[in-house]
């Protein structure tokens, strides 16, 4: 048989106190006055049974949940072909793992937000909020803000007070870009990684037209579609782009998920990459060095914005005054044979 679990219960009588005095030292409640006596005599106690507190109670004497809230501001078809998120928890769930927290993960799409926001902090099952891909138009985030609810965003917010963790993307599609003009391509087209009201759909459309500005080109709007994170999205847009008639030499496209579908369509209108269309992704993804050619694209450090993210929001639970730090990681252009294999 199995020897029987040792409680809190069975503490307090070996020291002959409460169950709450037990609880208020063994979670080391200093705000609380007990005397240094009756301190020692519950240690000793719990010492000597073998007591191991519940995580549980735990929890609800520190009044932490000991949970940390990942959101995600899509709908699950997008989360669902997502092959950059898995990268992201796996830096995540190593600092969560070793602070003994857990992880819950929940999708809320754009028209929810604020509720459901305020809902999760209001009931206390999370102690903070870790939140992938913001919007422009998420007004909930000013709630949060304006509450002081531990959040650290995975992404930039112009204008926020909010912690967060990115990569200078505006930086990286300049360099991208650069690169295809440096293979003599003046007609270069861009297909985003999403829509405009993302954040970072528009820093890199922006570092797209910084590149173009630079080399003295000219920015045509005709050139331009706008990707929704799937492959089919990628798909969709080329064919579009091919359909419109319009010249091109060279994509930029802004997601190596968009690109993959944009590589389908391109090779089913008969254009061979890099010989006819060179073309550019974004991010990295771990299929991107087997496809057919293997695609150039920026190197984004998933693992590390997880990781920091998360060590971020979890100082923030030890530090009575919250900073507003925004740390910016570094990216590298990963050439690979999608834009020819020598520059002109």
């Amino acid at each position: 048989m199995s020897a029987k679990r040792v409680t809190s219960q069975d503490v307090a009588e070996l020291a002959g106190v409460s169950r709450t005095t037990v609880s208020l030292v063994l979670n080391n409640h200093k705000q609380i006055q007990i005397s240094r006596a009756t301190r020692e005599k519950v240690i000793r106690a719990a010492t000597e049974l073998g007591y191991v507190p519940n995580a549980a109670a735990q929890a609800l004497a520190s009044q932490r949940s000991r949970i940390i809230g990942l959101i995600l501001t899509r709908s699950l078809h997008h989360i669902s072909s997502d092959a950059f998120l898995p990268r992201l928890l796996d830096g995540i769930l190593e600092v969560i793992h070793q602070h003994d927290m857990r992880l819950v993960v929940d999708i809320i799409e754009p028209e929810h937000q604020k509720e459901l926001y305020l809902e999760m902090v209001k009931a206390k099952r999370i102690d903070g909020i870790l939140l992938s891909g913001p919007r422009f138009d998420d007004e909930a985030l000013e709630a949060l803000q304006d509450i002081n609810f531990p959040t650290v965003l995975i992404g930039q917010l112009p204008g926020s007070n909010l912690c967060s963790v990115d990569v200078d993307n505006r930086s990286a599609a300049r360099r991208a870009v650069n690169h295809l003009i440096q293979h003599g391509h003046d007609r270069i087209a861009c297909i985003t990684n999403a829509h405009s009201n993302y954040t970072a759909s528009v820093d890199r459309l922006n570092g797209y037209k910084d590149a173009l500005e630079a080399a003295g080109l000219s920015y045509r709007e005709n050139l331009v579609r706008y990707g929704d994170f799937k492959v089919e999205s990628g798909y969709e847009q080329m064919k579009d782009l091919i359909r419109s008639g319009s010249v091109f030499t060279a994509v930029f496209v802004a997601s190596d998920m968009v690109a993959l579908g944009a590589k389908a369509a391109l090779r089913e209108h008969g254009y061979v990459i890099p010989n006819d269309v060179a073309l550019v992704g974004f991010d990295n993804l771990p299929f991107s060095q087997f496809t057919d050619p293997p695609m150039t694209t920026i190197n984004v450090p998933a693992v590390e914005l997880g990781r920091q993210a998360c060590q971020m929001l979890i100082d923030m639970f030890e530090d009575s005054v919250v900073r507003c730090e925004q740390h910016l990681l570094d990216t590298q252009l990963v050439v690979r044979k999608s834009c020819g294999s020598s520059l002109i």
